[in-house]
């Protein structure tokens, strides 16, 4: 068993109404168990295209994942589906209907006719108990290729899968690492330049990258016949991409940038806060994303309007009148005003046009300052995110860019006192 096919099925995944997070969930579990995903395929609530999905994936994966469809509706589909595949009609299970009587009677509430449709089953198929909703999972053989149904709903289908799927999968012969370096700083053009040799197809370990709002992910898939080995690829690997990229790689896997600066401001005996203007907020969210940010964040301002720069952070009303809310003195003095006001070690600011309105030719939306103070001196700089950009983008990336502004002060302040 070494492929397999992901099939998503529903009209409110192909329509974009729901982003699919199971696929990416499920590749992962297969991936540690020496099983590669090839396909990731996405289908609307319609039964011709089910089943031309499942017959191709029975046709050429040595194994297939479904979730979504198992619902008491009627444009849930799957069962059908894979009862027409198997060219077997649906039948009653009383143990699933027994299940899913006891799951409606423990909560006090009455089941619905729909729900007795949750309980059918192609002849011939097993039903997979689920411990934490009504509809039971299935699994079924078409030509020989085991097939898994699993439900839509998130943490039914994790669960299902952990206790129900995983059990069955042998250990393919090897495993696939994954591991992930996340990088800020370059664009993803430019990192990728910085590795190019590194990403030729064919290579073990597989490098690529991906990007999103300001940082780029560099992917390491490590393909070997045992654990240690796999470990080893992916750790050579992973001395090789930071000695190139240096301080563009602030984390690893799930690490942030909020944890990367709380980890240096804590050696640092630091504290740090905020003066938020466009992002109103989203950077102190950010921060305090972080578990135990409380031990180096203090807080912050949302001085959105010019009476609350100036009456809350001092800044000057005459600084604003000559530069501009939005320029380069204003983020200085905001920062400035932070630091000293809230008496903290370190202050950043940010203040800008995120439009999709309010830009003009000198400053056009996308144009923001971010501003760092210490008590050795403060910095500003200029970000031009473009007005192509949404708002909410530029709003989380100049959020980033703050973050990485503080990152990089602080790594530099770690090598000059050694």
């Amino acid at each position: 068993m070494r492929t397999a096919w992901i099939i998503s099925i529903g009209t409110e995944l192909t329509l974009g109404q729901t982003v699919d997070t199971n696929a990416a969930w499920l590749a992962q579990r297969l991936s540690a168990r020496g099983i590669r995903a090839v396909r990731h395929l996405t289908v609307a609530d319609e039964l011709a295209d089910i089943l031309g999905v499942l017959d191709a994936a029975a046709s050429h994966a040595d194994l297939v994942l479904i979730t979504g469809g198992l619902g008491p509706t009627e444009d849930d589909l799957t069962r059908q589906a894979l009862a027409d595949a198997a060219g077997t009609p649906l039948e009653p299970h009383a143990e699933s209907l027994d299940r899913i009587r006891e799951y409606f009677h423990a909560r006090g509430r009455s089941m619905h006719e729909g729900n007795f449709a949750q309980a059918l089953l192609p002849i011939g198929a097993e039903a997979l108990p689920n411990t934490c909703g009504t509809a039971p999972g299935i699994y079924l053989r078409l030509r020989e290729t085991p097939v898994f149904a699993l439900p839509g709903v998130p943490s039914e289908m994790k669960a299902m899968f952990d206790m129900e799927v995983a059990p069955r999968l042998p250990t393919a012969a090897g495993v696939v690492l994954q591991r992930q370096l996340r990088c800020i700083g370059e664009g993803e053009a430019a990192i990728g330049a910085k590795i190019r040799d590194l990403m030729a197809r064919g290579r073990n370990p597989e490098i690529g990258t991906t990007a999103r709002l300001g940082i780029v992910g560099v992917r390491i898939n490590a393909t070997a016949d045992d654990s240690a080995t796999a470990t080893r690829l992916a750790d050579e690997a992973e001395t090789e991409l930071r000695a190139r990229l240096g301080p563009l790689v602030f984390g690893r896997d799930d690490e942030t940038l909020a944890g990367a600066i709380g980890r240096m401001l804590i050696e640092e005996s630091g504290m740090l806060t905020v003066a938020e203007s466009c992002t109103a907020g989203l950077l102190g969210k950010l921060l305090t994303d972080e578990p135990g940010a409380s031990r180096w964040f203090a807080g912050g301002v949302i001085c959105y309007s010019d009476t609350l720069k100036s009456g809350l952070l001092g800044v000057p009303v005459e600084l604003i009148a000559r530069h501009g809310a939005v320029s380069a003195e204003v983020a200085a003095a905001l920062a400035e005003g932070a630091r000293t006001r809230l008496s903290t070690t370190h202050a950043l600011s940010i203040t800008g046009v995120a439009g999709p309105t309010g830009g003009s030719a000198e400053k056009p939306v996308g144009t923001i300052f971010v501003g760092l103070s210490t008590a050795a001196a403060t910095s500003v700089e200029r970000l031009q995110l473009g007005a192509d950009g949404t708002r909410d983008a530029i709003r989380e990336r100049s959020a980033t860019a703050a973050m990485n502004l503080l990152r990089l002060e602080l790594m530099r302040t770690r090598a000059t006192t050694g």
